[in-house]
């Protein structure tokens, strides 16, 4: 790594400066703590010196590059609501080729949109893109207690007590797993509420009561619903959306 990785950076001050992370945000490359990451594994150059102090601080007539590439802050920020069909995977980029959900946004959007949590890839559903790092933190941070809803299609009848067990709390191989919400809406349907949200938590509970998953779908975040939006369609939040979700972020 060369020695002058944490020198100053010689920049003009006539603009406003902010740390290095929250430029990267900005710019729609991934959230404030995702950014800290990429600084840290030495992704970064600043007017062509390699950056991985977090304090350093940047205007917009610096030049920042990621991986060698150019990148600038968005003029507009971006709130996008997108349904997932099953198939695809949520990262921006997969090195097994799988098909990678933010690719259904490229032809309609032209700024650089991600994820804002995630759906495995045999999931369908609601899952929101943006350009903004604050709003992305803010709805991603464990304490928002964003309620997400999901429509959960099994391959057996779900037991009468499944739903207050799970209301109550499961463990399942050391690892306690617990929903808000569980209402049987047919003999193999049922709408599961969750705050938290673990790696795989439904399927992985449907599992432990020896349950298949057939089809699972996430429907509502917050005060946004899924409603009519066809899988592989997306459309703004509207501002209302907006400023709903990050009034619901405790």
């Amino acid at each position: 790594m060369p020695a002058n990785h944490n020198q100053k950076i010689e920049k003009n001050t006539e603009k406003e400066e902010i740390r290095l992370q929250t430029y990267l945000a900005h710019c729609g490359l991934a959230s404030r703590r995702a950014s800290e990451q990429i600084i840290l594994d030495g992704r970064v150059k600043v007017n062509g010196q390699l950056v991985t102090t977090l304090g350093t601080k940047v205007s917009d007539k610096d030049l920042v590059t990621v991986d060698d590439k150019k990148i600038q802050l968005e003029s507009k920020k971006r709130y996008v609501l997108l349904n997932k069909p099953a198939g695809f995977v949520c990262s921006s980029s997969d090195e097994k080729g799988r098909a990678v959900a933010a690719d259904l946004l490229k032809d309609k959007y032209s700024e650089r949109l991600y994820n804002v949590g995630r759906l495995d890839m045999y999931s369908k559903g609601m899952i929101i893109f943006t350009n903004d790092g604050e709003f992305a933190a803010k709805l991603s941070h464990p304490s928002s207690q964003l309620e997400k809803e999901y429509i959960v299609e099994t391959s057996q009848d779900i037991p009468e007590g499944f739903p207050a067990r799970f209301e109550k709390g499961i463990r399942v191989e050391g690892v306690f797993y617990k929903c808000i919400r569980c209402q049987i809406l047919k003999s193999r349907k049922i709408k599961i509420v969750l705050i938290e949200g673990k790696n795989r938590e439904i399927r992985t509970v449907l599992e432990s009561q020896n349950i298949g998953t057939k089809s699972l779908v996430r429907v509502r975040i917050g005060n946004v619903n899924l409603d009519d939006l066809k899988p592989g369609d997306s459309r703004d939040l509207t501002d209302i959306e907006v400023k709903g979700l990050l009034k619901l972020c405790k």
